[in-house]
């Protein structure tokens, strides 16, 4: 076996080759790109005859250079960067750092350490082309949220009858308005009629007249005035805010058009869609993160852990404290929270959970975790089973039947 550090960056690449002995073989520097690579697979050649031979250490598990490596045969293990932080400690207490010595430090990690670590996962093309788009169409979403609050903060400056009149500034009947009338002048004077069509154009079909009526009444409301100058500016602003929004929100629909019709693809579609809670895009950002390699999670226990719902127990002497689990995946720790709320109002057992939990005394948010943390459980169940969800199979060890409409929690 050989053991290759891979220090990567966007136009080069520091990597460093040692023995079973941790002694070295090579080390360079390499363009990123198809001539780095051909490089680094003539290098490795000189000292494996077998890519089944090569173990690789790199701190990411996607882009087209771990493509690359995987293509190749490499076993390629994803060291989190702050697991590499750690171990830079063993090696230096200077405080020294270079981009050539992680190279080393990753090649000893992978060489002497590797079971503590994972491989990087086999996910299916489809999978990681909806994880592309489900992480887009959040991430949109999210600015979508940044711009609103930051258009808020502006009307809030010198048009408050505005926030008043619409409770969401991001609602397509808000952005129509707002495109037509940017200042209370304009707001004031605005007539029935280009509120009427502004809205017919926004997609507005149902109680029109009625919802005419209060914006035109909410607009015509006394409010205190800023000078015209600064007002001049402010609805500048919001018209540049309104036409990004806009934007975000036609693309958000595109988007997720495009993520529903792969996530309905994926064979796994069916499993995750029978879970309670659990709908087209909160089952699309769910597989995509916890991904579809069937060898991935060796237990509903490593699931768990990687979602980041089981807590953390820290003891020492005497002193024992159970703690949550911060360190975790964002983007999945915020999809299994809505999930755990959604199931709420679909499932018995899972309403039955949370009331549990918040008898004993925890908060909401404790009580989610909690029951995001069964729900995972279910999950991976379901898919190591190739079974959709029952609710009977799935609460049955936590649920007894005194009668069929209120389950409750078994003692």
């Amino acid at each position: 076996m050989i053991f290759l550090g891979n220090d990567w960056a966007e136009d080069h690449h520091d990597v460093y080759l040692c023995n079973e002995q941790g002694e070295r073989l090579a080390a360079a520097r390499l363009p990123h790109g198809i001539e780095g690579l051909a490089d680094l697979h003539a290098l490795l050649a000189r000292h494996a005859h077998d890519p089944s031979q090569v173990v690789v250490g790199i701190e990411t598990d996607r882009g087209l250079w771990v493509t690359g490596l995987l293509a190749a045969g490499y076993t390629v293990y994803a060291i989190n960067p702050r697991a590499a932080s750690r171990y830079r400690d063993r090696h230096t207490l200077s405080g020294a750092k270079s981009d050539a010595a992680d190279a080393k430090l990753l090649a000893e990690i992978v060489r002497i350490d590797r079971h503590n670590h994972r491989v990087v996962a086999g996910d299916s093309d489809l999978a990681e082309a909806v994880r592309v788009l489900a992480r887009a169409h959040q991430t949109l979403i999210w600015d979508r949220t940044r711009h609103t609050n930051r258009l808020r903060d502006t009307l809030l400056a010198f048009y408050p009858a505005a926030v008043t009149t619409f409770d969401d500034l991001s609602h397509p009947d808000a952005l129509a308005v707002l495109r037509l009338a940017p200042d209370p002048d304009r707001g004031r004077a605005l007539q029935k009629r280009q509120i009427l069509a502004a809205l017919r154009r926004a997609g507005r079909k149902r109680h029109l007249d009625r919802r005419v009526e209060a914006i035109a009444a909410g607009l015509r409301t006394d409010q205190l005035s800023a000078p015209l100058p600064i007002a001049a500016a402010h609805a500048r602003t919001v018209r540049a805010t309104v036409a990004v929004l806009t934007a975000l929100t036609a693309e958000i629909a595109e988007l997720q058009a495009d993520l529903l019709d792969h996530f309905d693809q994926h064979p796994d579609a069916v499993i995750y869609r029978s879970l309670p809670g659990l709908g087209v895009v909160l089952g699309a950002r769910v597989l995509s993160e916890f991904g579809d390699d069937p060898n991935r999670y060796a237990t509903a226990k490593s699931r768990k852990n990687y979602a980041g719902t089981s807590p953390i127990t820290k003891a020492s002497g005497r002193s024992e404290v159970v703690l949550a689990r911060f360190v975790r995946n964002r983007r999945l720790a915020d999809a299994l929270h809505m999930w755990a709320f959604c199931a709420l109002s679909h499932s018995p057992g899972a309403r039955a959970l949370y009331d549990h939990r918040r008898e004993r005394g925890d908060s909401h948010h404790k009580a989610l975790r909690a029951l995001a943390n069964r729900l995972v459980g279910i999950l991976h169940g379901c898919l190591a089973h190739h079974t959709p969800y029952d609710e009977n199979t799935a609460w049955a060890h936590r649920l007894t039947t005194n009668d069929t409409t209120t389950p409750k929690l078994a003692a």
